[in-house]
């Protein structure tokens, strides 16, 4: 079962990154968003030195190609989301991840879950639900309402959904190399564009990267860890079972809210945030 550590701890490497990306009250979102990448990269680099080197066809390069956009894209979004609004309350939303994956998958991958999984899908409802039961006193569609009016959730939706997109394009580039050498060229790939977004978009920004160093640097090395665990657990386990324990990281998410940034409601956003997780894992599990 070392897999599954490597998993749990990949979750909890997600949540704590988010956790010093939230402490950052100054910076543009693009060099949030940089850093987390570009600090990052050096660690999954060294990878290179301990894998075998797959090889490689064009088809791999375009289809990571297409994966980027997407990528930063879902980025842009997710930090939007985390920045905005309570961490509490929008980290359990990238559960929804797999709700959209079986639209995605049977698009991109020709995949379709099972009758469990649709039940999976139902779970994940209530979950989200259950994250605002605190508006059902202005109606029963008093929850859904707040969702809709909150932008961190339309944003932390809108990256759930992209972030599907990358999951079955990421599958894809998996099979055609490995996942360590995937997992090692994927985060440098994303610098080039974001650098290139920086300067055209954030170039007086650039020294943030110094006044907030050590905050980023946190970032990306937890991020770089997530990374790193993720890869050492996708050899030992099936990926379903991987990313199920992996979505761990909306419950921590909503531990960090409660006790670093003291955010309210956390009894319902817990008790929502599991329901969403044991939806989000019937639905990849079965």
């Amino acid at each position: 079962m070392l897999w599954a550590l490597y998993a749990l701890l990949s979750g909890f490497f997600w949540a704590t990154a988010d956790v010093f990306t939230k402490k950052i009250h100054d910076a543009d979102n693009h060099i949030l968003i940089l850093s987390r990448f570009l600090f990052a990269a050096p660690m999954v680099l060294l990878l290179l030195f301990f894998i075998p080197i797959p090889d490689l066809d064009i088809n791999f390069w375009l289809v990571l190609i297409i994966a980027i956009p997407f990528e930063v894209a879902a980025w842009i979004f997710y930090i939007k989301a985390i920045r905005n609004s309570h961490l509490s309350l929008v980290a359990p939303f990238l559960t929804l991840t797999p709700v959209f994956l079986i639209f995605t998958s049977f698009v991109i991958l020709n995949e379709l879950p099972t009758i469990i999984g649709f039940f999976g899908i139902l779970l994940v409802v209530i979950g989200t639900y259950t994250l605002n039961l605190r508006e059902k006193s202005k109606g029963v569609l008093g929850p859904v309402r707040f969702i809709f009016n909150e932008k961190g959730c339309l944003h932390m939706i809108t990256a759930a959904f992209l972030f599907s997109i990358t999951s079955a394009i990421g599958k894809i580039l998996v099979l055609k190399s490995s996942p360590l050498f995937i997992s090692a060229i994927y985060l440098p790939s994303v610098v080039v564009p974001l650098l290139i977004i920086v300067i055209f978009t954030s170039r007086k920004s650039f020294g943030q990267l110094k006044s907030n160093f050590n905050n980023f640097f946190f970032t990306g090395l937890f991020f770089g860890l997530m990374m790193m665990t993720t890869a050492l657990a996708l050899p030992l386990a099936i990926v379903p079972y991987i990313i199920s324990i992996k979505r761990t990281s909306s419950i921590f998410g909503v531990l960090y809210g409660y006790f670093i940034f003291k955010e309210e409601y956390i009894k319902e956003r817990l008790v929502g945030a599991v329901i969403m997780l044991v939806g989000a894992g019937l639905i990849i599990l079965f």
